[in-house]
C-alpha cells in the first residue's frame, strides 16, 4: 500500500484537477508500485472529502463491463465509481461542457434499488428481486488523468472516469422486459455514432451489480435502499465537443437527449 500522506496527496491533486478541468500525470508512471486497494482508497478519501462539503451519495456506478468498454480502453476487469447528488441531469438537459475533461458518452441502464444489496454471494436474482425499476441513462466520462497508457489503477483512483449521469426515457420493472435484450441507438448530431444490446454487459446487465455488491463487500459496504447503479456501458464511448447535441434511442423504453455547451 502507498503511504496514507501519498493518497492524501494524489487525492488533493485529483480535486484540484476536477475543479480547474485539468488533466494530470498518471498516478502509475509515478508510483508504478500503486495497487488497485490503493486506488480505491484514493477514491474514497475523495468521497468522504465532497460528503464532508455537505454534497450526498446516490448511487455507483459500473464500469469496464462489456466487450467493447475494454478494448476501448485496453483494462480487462470491471472497476466501480461513487455517484454524488451533483452529478445527476434529466433528459432534455443542457450541460457545460466546460465542467468536464475529456468528454464521452456511454449508453447504460440504471437499476434503482428498493431493497439493500450486500455480497458475498450476490446472484442476478437477489438483484432483480431488489430492483424498484430500471431506467434507461447516459453517464458522462470525465477523465482527470491522462489516457496514454492507463491502468485499473488511474482509471479507480479518478472515479472510474465518472463525470456525471443523464437519465430519462420509460422506466420498466426489472421482471417487466427481458433486460439481455434492452438495444439503444446513440446519436451524435444527428449520426449513429454507436449502437449495442445490453447482453453486452457480463451477458445481462444485473450480473455487474451482483458483483459490485460482491466487490463492495470487500470494501466494508453495501448497495442501500434507493440507490441507483449504473450497470455499465453496452457500447464504446463517443467523443463529445462543445456544442454537441446527444440523443439515444432505446426503442420501447423512450429515448434521452442533452446538449453540451
Amino acid at each position: 500500500m502507498l503511504p496514507a500522506g501519498t493518497i492524501a496527496e494524489i487525492a488533493d491533486e485529483l480535486a484540484r484537477a476536477e475543479r480547474e478541468r485539468s488533466v494530470v500525470p498518471r498516478i502509475t508512471a509515478r508510483y508504478p508500485e500503486a495497487t488497485v486497494e490503493d486506488s480505491y482508497a484514493i477514491q474514497r478519501v475523495r468521497v468522504e472529502r465532497a460528503l464532508a462539503d455537505g454534497r450526498r451519495v446516490v448511487g455507483r456506478k459500473i464500469g469496464l463491463t462489456s466487450r467493447a468498454m475494454q478494448q476501448a480502453t485496453g483494462i480487462t476487469e470491471p472497476d466501480y465509481g461513487v455517484m454524488l447528488d451533483d452529478t445527476v441531469w434529466a433528459s432534455d438537459a443542457t450541460i457545460p461542457f466546460d465542467a468536464y475533461a475529456n468528454v464521452r458518452i456511454e449508453v447504460e441502464l440504471a437499476f434503482v434499488l428498493a431493497a439493500p444489496l450486500e455480497g458475498p454471494g450476490c446472484t442476478l436474482d437477489d438483484v432483480l428481486r431488489a430492483t424498484a425499476r430500471v431506467t434507461p441513462a447516459l453517464e458522462i466520462l470525465s477523465s482527470r488523468i491522462e489516457l496514454e497508457g492507463r491502468t485499473i489503477v488511474d482509471t479507480i483512483a479518478d472515479n472510474a472516469a465518472y463525470g456525471g449521469m443523464v437519465t430519462g426515457g420509460r422506466p420498466v420493472a426489472p421482471d417487466a422486459v427481458d433486460l439481455r435484450w434492452v438495444s439503444a441507438l446513440l446519436y451524435r448530431n444527428g449520426t449513429i455514432e454507436e449502437t449495442g444490446v445490453a447482453a453486452g454487459v457480463l451477458g445481462h446487465p444485473a450480473t455487474g451489480v451482483a458483483w459490485l455488491a460482491g466487490k463492495l463487500h470487500q470494501h466494508g459496504a453495501r448497495l442501500e435502499a434507493g440507490e441507483t447503479i449504473l450497470a455499465g456501458s453496452f457500447t464504446r464511448p463517443v467523443w463529445v465537443q462543445r456544442g454537441d447535441t446527444i440523443l439515444c434511442d432505446y426503442g420501447p423504453l423512450g429515448a434521452i437527449s442533452c446538449r453540451f455547451v
